[in-house]
């Protein structure tokens, strides 16, 4: 089952195109952009991207407006500014806009190289099971099969009977770099979006020596989107409300403030280790409010409604299955 697609954030005004420093060491492009992936339900023409115009104003298709642009965001990001301009003027060009219901939204990255996480990076988090503070960051990943869309379903496999809820602040790389420097690591990202990192807990803290990869990697535990939010478009991507509600009832409630390590020292400390590259997706961590650490605990089952909020970024809502 699929849920309505949704628009949660309204679409905010271009900045200046000639950009300053300032906005240099923040984000790749000059404007406030709601990048989409989307799949049109009256035609088999595959994936393409799109610029949400806001809630209820469809979304501007960019191969449609011009032939010369990939299919992907991936690929977009690839381009370069000159990818994320052709977007811009696309956006305020009023043309090539289908509507929200003839299409299925997408996440906003498919295939990235890499979906790097980090554990126990909340402050709030780590209280909420007596656990210090790390000293360093706590990086471990996802498979990018795991991704699911915004509105997707998350299946419960049979090999689980502990599936628990993380929402999660995302960031997208959007251009290659190694040892990156804190200072500019701001300059590599290409936007924002909403994850939860959906875990099966018994495989994470009993099974297969306690390792987390296939306890976070199962088909589907990954949903993502609704957009991938500009990095101009953020005013302050660490201080930022982040909500979870299953069947409408809270059960996470922070703010992005709690993070340990914030942004651009997550990208400088990974990038030590491994190159990265555009369409790389980082999911930076939880707060408290997950199921296993209820008293007594709580897990997913099916039917559930899991919907995971970020400030300024949107929704995900997905239904259990």
């Amino acid at each position: 089952m699929r849920l309505p697609l949704r628009s949660f954030c309204v679409f905010r005004s271009f900045l200046h195109p000639r950009r300053t420093a300032a906005a240099h060491r923040q984000g790749l492009s000059g404007a406030a952009m709601r990048l989409v992936q989307f799949r049109r339900l009256d035609k088999e023409d595959g994936v393409r991207v799109g610029v949400e115009r806001g809630e209820g104003l469809g979304v501007v298709d960019l191969k449609a407006f011009d032939p010369s642009m990939p299919s992907t965001v991936r690929e977009l990001l690839e381009l370069g500014d000159k990818g994320l301009e052709c977007a811009q003027r696309a956006s305020v060009s009023g043309q090539c806009v289908v509507d929200r219901s003839s299409i299925q939204l997408l996440p906003p990255v498919l295939a990235p190289e890499k979906v790097v996480c980090v554990g126990m990076n909340y402050r709030d988090h780590c209280l909420e099971q007596n656990a210090p503070i790390p000293e360093e960051p706590i990086i471990f990943s996802k498979f990018p099969s795991a991704i699911t869309g915004p509105y997707d379903d998350i299946i419960v496999p049979p090999e689980s009977q502990e599936v628990d809820w993380e929402v999660e602040l995302a960031f997208v790389i959007g251009r290659r770099g190694k040892h990156i420097k804190e200072e500019d690591a701001l300059s590599y990202v290409a936007g924002f979006t909403v994850a939860n990192d959906v875990s099966a807990r018994d495989w994470q803290m009993r099974r297969n020596g306690k390792q987390w990869l296939l306890s976070k990697t199962f088909d589907s535990f990954c949903p993502l989107g609704p957009a991938l939010v500009t990095a101009d478009a953020v005013k302050d991507p660490h201080n930022l409300g982040i909500r979870c509600l299953v069947n409408g009832d809270p059960v996470q409630s922070s703010n992005t403030d709690q993070m340990i390590f914030k942004t651009a020292t997550l990208i400088a400390w990974v990038s030590k280790f491994v190159t990265l590259t555009p369409g790389d997706v980082f999911l930076t961590g939880t707060p408290p409010g997950v199921g296993v650490f209820r008293n007594p605990p709580v897990f997913l089952k099916k039917g559930d409604v899991v919907e995971c909020q970020i400030d300024q970024l949107g929704s995900i809502i997905n239904r259990v299955v």
